[in-house]
Parts: C-alpha cells; structure tokens; sequence
C-alpha cells in the first residue's frame, strides 16, 4: 500500500536556509529534507564545489512531504513572495507515493 502526496521542492540560496525552514515549520509540516545543490538557471552557474570561502556561495534544496495541495502552495507562495525578489529560486511541486514512512502514515504504515 503507499499514501498518496505532494512534494513541495524548493531550490534557492544557502543563505536563506533557516528562513525557509522557519516557513516551512510554522506551516505545520511534518519534515523536510535539505541537500546543498548546484546548477545552472536565469542567474548563472551555482556550484556547491569545495572549496569555498563562504557557505552562502551555493544553494539548496528542499524537499517537502504534504497531505495536501494547500499546504504546500502556502509554503512556496511565502517563500517566493518573501524572497525571490531578491534571491534566485525555483519551486514546483509534484505527485508523489509514500511507501514507508512512520512519521507521514502512521502507525499502521502506508
């Protein structure tokens, strides 16, 4: 059996890490998952290639579990009307089957 969701993926600057993560919190989602990122978009070539003189020099991603849609729209809608203005990003969000996951099935599982 699987449970279905949304995931909620965030690309955008390190330095607003702990901004996004607060937004992401206070929404009442269960978790996420950050990993640094690189590439390249509308503002150039990212690298997260070490060595770097500053930890803001790179992005991440976030990766966001929801029940629902509504959830995860307020999450991007704060995130790009509080940021992207000035900071680079991309958010989309997508279809998404749990198989295993105590935290977002339950006790019984998916």
């Amino acid at each position: 059996m699987s449970k279905r969701a949304n995931k909620l993926v965030i690309v955008t600057e390190k330095i607003l890490l702990k901004k996004v993560a607060k937004i992401i919190d206070e929404a009442g989602a269960t978790g996420y998952t950050v990993v640094d990122t690189g590439g390249k978009g509308s503002r150039n070539v990212r690298s997260t290639g070490k060595p770097n003189t500053a930890d803001t020099d790179s992005n991440v991603k976030f990766e966001v579990l929801t029940e629902n849609r509504e959830m995860a729209e307020k999450i991007a809608d704060q995130v790009a009307i509080k940021f992207f203005t000035d900071y680079a990003g991309i958010i989309y969000i997508c279809e998404a089957e749990v198989l295993y996951g105590r935290t977002f099935c339950g006790p019984e599982g998916c």
